[in-house]
């Protein structure tokens, strides 16, 4: 689906880095989407040489004025990432960080049982990753900005299946509060959007992902599925000069799936 042409280009003049696109099913590329749309200019980052193939086409369709390598777990690729965009662009608007990681032994292992350098390498790409990209982009936001990351209803309550990566996101949660509170002098607003459960490839990692789904589909109040192109509008609203007041949330855009029992 190519992206859309917004007859209200809400976002003309905004600069921002979208981390996490894995393929055109990611929750990054409904936000690339939503964002070039509204008439973002963006940089695009792809995490490993295997998934570039899948990623840079997107990149291009998104109009992509940057576009590289980042992992996170390799020194030196996120200030290369930076040290580019304060080249070209001096300055940053928003930052949205989908990035999540957990090796399979730990994920699909009892949260007591994990090893610790399966728990260090979930935390190190799940929640590390956004402070220090807080971190890095603070210095870029001369004139306030925005940073979004990704959560899931799993940090809050136990979520069958969902396990270390549940203790990850409870950790996200709270930096995005702490963040919010430290970065809000400087007029650096910092969120978590929740969606609801998607067949994300990111998600393809949890056991039997496709129940979790189902259960989604039938007890959400609105009745319908969360597609990525929901996350990116919603990723899009909190980014805008009109949200301006609005800092150190967690968004649920789930159809109301979180207040079911």
């Amino acid at each position: 689906m190519p992206i859309p042409v917004a007859k209200a280009p809400l976002l003309q003049g905004k600069r921002g880095l979208i981390v996490g696109i894995a393929n055109n099913r990611s929750i990054g590329w409904g936000c690339a989407r939503v964002f070039r749309a509204l008439g973002a200019e963006l940089a695009i980052t792809y995490s490993k040489e295997r998934t570039r193939q899948y990623v840079e086409p997107l990149a291009r369709e998104a109009g992509a004025a940057i576009f590289m390598p980042m992992n996170v777990q390799i020194d030196g690729q996120m200030e290369a990432v930076f040290d580019t965009i304060a080249a070209k662009w001096g300055k940053l608007d928003f930052v949205v960080h989908c990035l999540a990681s957990a090796p399979k032994e730990a994920l699909r292992g009892r949260v007591v049982d994990i090893a610790r350098d399966g728990f260090l390498s979930t935390m190190d790409v799940t929640c590390w990753s956004f402070v220090r990209i807080a971190k890095l982009a603070e210095p870029l936001m001369t004139d306030g900005g925005t940073l979004i990351t990704m959560t899931y209803y799993g940090s809050r309550k136990v979520v069958k299946n969902y396990n270390i990566m549940g203790v990850a996101k409870a950790g996200l949660e709270a930096a995005v509060r702490y963040l919010a509170a430290e970065l809000g002098p400087r007029g650096i607003r910092v969120h978590a959007i929740s969606p609801g459960p998607l067949a994300t490839r990111a998600a393809s990692g949890i056991q039997d992902i496709d129940q979790l789904l189902d259960k989604a589909r039938t007890n959400a109040p609105l009745g319908r599925p969360v597609t990525i192109d929901d996350i990116g509008v919603a990723t899009a609203f909190l980014a805008h000069d009109r949200a301006r007041l609005i800092t150190g949330e967690t968004l649920f855009v789930d159809g109301g799936y979180h207040i079911i029992d």
